[in-house]
């Protein structure tokens, strides 16, 4: 959905994309521009998730931007050549995975309908469609995984529901039945879990005096759980409330949820500096 839709937490009816009959096993996976360029860690997760789910994993070196910012600023032709290379570089395999439910959300719901006027376009852009998925999702409503192996946490996390995942793709129970599984983690709920957290995309960009008081009021909502980290499945939403929470003075780590999952909750977390 387009992001300042999601920022206004209008009440979408999900449709997760379908269940193949047959388990795929050449996955490709969606890097997201925000992992590439500010935390790859969140890839090198989802990789090492989807191998220990039987799954062999390639990373197309041709993938761009799934053009949401074009796509939301209303520059429908830009989208178009973009989703177009998209599709290229994603033909031929099993499934297509995000570690994103906007991403996600943009690849499986939005590519069909930039193609109405092109039949042949329209066709290929409804085949990627049916075969990307957002990870959480992929895990276990696809595979069917029930938890994780080898993963520890000690820690009480909270859990943000970003607005695409929650309200495109129907991510909600997926990554807390995961995260039941990881030794030493607690899980303590936010009241609102399921509000927006003021990021939107261009939405931030916009309206910033209203994002920052919708991030301002997450923000409150996340120290009230006492918890000391927050996860989430979107980097967008979590560097968002990372930089709030970091100017407000909040002792709260931020990491996405792969990382959790993956092992890899030793990593500085979303903010923090490098180290060594």
């Amino acid at each position: 959905m387009p992001a300042d839709f999601a920022a206004a937490n209008v009440a979408f009816v999900s449709t997760p994309s379908p269940v193949p009959a047959v388990r795929p096993r050449r996955v490709a996976l969606f890097v997201t521009c925000l992992v590439d360029l500010f935390r790859p860690s969140i890839g090198f997760a989802a990789v090492k998730l989807l191998e220990r789910a039987g799954c062999t994993v390639e990373v197309p070196p041709v993938q761009v931007c799934c053009g949401q910012p074009a796509y939301n600023s209303g520059d429908r032709a830009t989208t178009r050549a973009i989703a177009a290379q998209v599709i290229d570089a994603f033909e031929g395999y099993d499934a297509v995975v995000a570690p994103s439910g906007s991403c996600g959300g943009m690849l499986s719901h939005h590519y069909p309908g930039l193609f109405d006027d092109d039949p042949a376009m329209k066709a290929r852009a409804e085949n990627l469609a049916g075969r990307s998925y957002e990870l959480m999702s992929f895990l276990v409503d696809v595979l069917g995984e029930k938890k994780v192996a080898a993963a520890r946490y000690d820690g009480i996390v909270t859990y943000h529901d970003s607005c695409s995942g929650l309200r495109e793709l129907g991510v909600k129970d997926q990554p807390r039945r995961l995260l039941d599984s990881v030794e030493g983690l607690s899980l303590r709920e936010m009241k609102t879990p399921e509000v927006c957290c003021g990021f939107g995309g261009t939405f931030c960009v916009k309206y910033p005096e209203i994002s920052n008081a919708m991030v301002g009021e997450k923000s409150a909502d996340i120290a009230a759980t006492g918890a000391d980290t927050l996860l989430a499945g979107d980097l967008g939403c979590l560097m968002n409330m990372a930089g709030k929470l970091q100017r407000e003075g909040r002792a709260v780590r931020v990491r996405h949820v792969a990382e959790v999952l993956a092992g890899m909750g030793d990593l500085p977390a979303i903010g923090e500096p490098e180290r060594g």
